[in-house]
Parts: structure tokens; C-alpha cells; sequence
């Protein structure tokens, strides 16, 4: 995982901020699921989820077909499609079979996913430190699900799967983003997902009473609100600063769990979350301190 180069004036104050506000907003996701629960099949819920999201994008959505794509664009856009169909089934069939805070921990793996995704196809470098990192990583994982110590249920399977499926479509949208706006390539993964998600809703279809299509609704509008938090987050600081204020939506999320649905706070799974976001914000700032080392500075007369 990279982090971008730092804004021209960093506000880290502001970047806290922004990510603190992305993070209850993630929560707020978790927690609306978690409570609608299995009254809806997964895919259903995730059909909904972003069939509302799509009329939200629907103005940046209607502008980029307008413009237009390559052909090579498009078969990037639909295999992110898919891969993030199969991401967003999976983690609402977790969501609504596991405590808040251990789907939360373990999506915490997203990120060393990526790591190892970007080496295995984008060619990048796994320097001792990432190797190191992801090791760690993988522990907290171990430590969240002790194998060998109680049943792994299905929803932890569907969690990992989920995972890794969100990181393809990372690497996806990584493409995506050299060549169009990040607006157009949220707007097109919001609808490619949407039209794949119709038949496998549609095989399992409950119809939903007026206060299940508000909940997810509402997932909707707190998912768009989360992403353009944290896009104004990178705009403010740079990940240093930003990558270690995750941590607190995991131990939002198991306050959300204790208070609201009477779940356990299991130390183990704070233990196991906090080594893989520790994990996760060592790379993230030791590439940077290598990053900045490695920029000449400016000659004295340049302004």
C-alpha cells in the first residue's frame, strides 16, 4: 500500500478529522446491516444497497457514458464489476452472521491484500518490510479467528473472501484512476455492480417492507458519505497521519455491538485488528520517510 504524495499545504488536523467522520460512517454501514440481519438474503441486500447508490451517483454516472470509454477501459470496469459483486455478497452474508467488530478487524486485511495483489500483478517490489508487515499481519488474523480453538463459521469464510475480493477490486479502480475521475470510477462500479447483482437477487428475492428499503437506503448514504470523507482525508494529509486513525472504527464497532446488539467485546479481536492496522500504518509511513529521503531537494533559488 503507497501513500500518495502529500498535499501541497497538509492539514492534518483537518485529514483526522475527515477520517474520524469516514470511520462513523463505516460504522454506520456495519451497524444498519447488522441489524436488518438475515430478514433479506445477502444478495438481495447488496442489490439494494447499490441500486440506491447508483441513483445517488446517477449525475457523474450519466456525465462519463456520455464521454464515453475505450474498449480496454470498459473490460476494466466490468471485471472490477464483478470481482466487487462477489466482494459486497460475501460481506453482507458476514455482516449479518458475525459481531460487528470481528467482520470489522478482519476486513482490516484489505489493505495487506493489496500489498501482495499489487507485487503478483502490478510487478511491485516486496521489500523485507512489507514481508515483515504482512507476516504480522497474518498473526492478528490468526489471533482474531484462533483456529483450532472454536468453530470458524461460515461468515469468517465469507469475511477473508470478501477481503480479498475487495483488494482485486482496488487494483481495479488503481488502473481506473490513471484515466478517468475518481467520481466516473465510483459511479461505474456503483452501476456494473448493480446490473450484476439483478440475477442473483432475483434468485432468492423477499420483497422488503417499506422500512427495510429506508435501511438500505441509508447504507447507501452512509457508504457515498464515507468514501468522500475519505477522499477529503487523503486531500488533507497524507496517509502517516490519517492510516492510524482506522483503528478507532474497530473499537467503534464493538462498542456499536456491546451497546445495540448485546454482543461481547472480545479482547482477542481488538488484540488481532490493532497488529494488522499496526501492520498496515508501518508500511504506510515507512515508505513515505523512504520516499521523502529518496526527493532531491530544491535548489535554495528555486521559490
Amino acid at each position: 500500500m503507497t501513500d500518495p504524495s502529500p498535499p501541497a499545504a497538509s492539514r492534518p488536523v483537518a485529514g483526522i478529522l475527515w477520517m474520524l467522520a469516514c470511520g462513523l460512517c463505516f460504522v454506520a454501514v456495519t451497524g444498519i446491516v447488522r441489524h436488518v440481519g438475515t430478514d433479506l438474503p445477502a444478495a438481495e441486500g447488496a442489490f439494494l444497497r447499490f441500486a440506491f447508490g447508483s441513483v445517488l451517483m446517477l449525475p457523474a454516472l450519466w456525465a462519463v457514458l456520455r464521454q464515453g470509454l475505450s474498449p480496454a477501459l470498459w473490460r476494466i470496469v466490468l471485471a472490477r464489476g464483478v470481482i466487487h459483486t462477489g466482494a459486497v455478497v460475501l460481506w453482507f452474508f458476514a455482516m449479518a452472521r458475525l459481531p460487528v467488530a470481528e467482520v470489522t478487524a478482519i476486513g482490516y486485511l484489505n489493505p495487506v491484500a493489496v500489498t501482495i495483489g499489487g507485487a503478483l500483478i502490478f510487478g511491485e517490489r516486496l521489500a523485507l518490510r512489507r514481508i515483515l508487515a504482512i507476516g504480522v499481519a497474518v498473526v492478528g488474523t490468526l489471533v482474531i479467528l484462533r483456529p483450532g480453538t472454536r468453530v470458524i463459521e461460515p461468515g469468517h469464510l465469507a469475511q477473508l473472501g470478501a477481503a480479498l475480493c475487495f483488494a482485486g477490486s482496488y487494483l481495479f479502480a488503481k488502473r481506473l484512476s490513471g484515466a478517468i475521475p475518481a467520481g466516473a470510477v465510483v459511479a461505474l462500479m456503483s452501476g456494473a455492480v448493480t446490473l450484476f447483482l439483478i440475477p442473483f437477487a432475483a434468485l432468492d428475492w423477499v420483497t422488503p417492507d417499506a422500512g427495510q428499503l429506508g435501511w438500505m437506503a441509508l447504507t447507501a448514504v452512509f457508504g457515498t458519505a464515507a468514501h468522500l470523507c475519505m477522499t477529503r482525508a487523503f486531500a488533507a494529509a497524507p496517509l502517516t497521519v490519517t492510516q492510524p486513525v482506522t483503528f478507532l472504527q474497530l473499537v467503534w464497532a464493538a462498542l456499536l455491538g456491546m451497546a445495540v446488539f448485546g454482543e461481547r467485546v472480545d479482547p482477542m479481536v481488538l488484540l488481532g485488528g490493532g497488529m494488522i492496522i499496526a501492520a498496515i500504518s508501518y508500511m504506510t509511513w515507512r515508505e513515505a520517510q523512504l520516499r521523502r529521503a529518496a526527493t532531491p531537494p530544491r535548489p535554495a533559488t528555486e521559490l
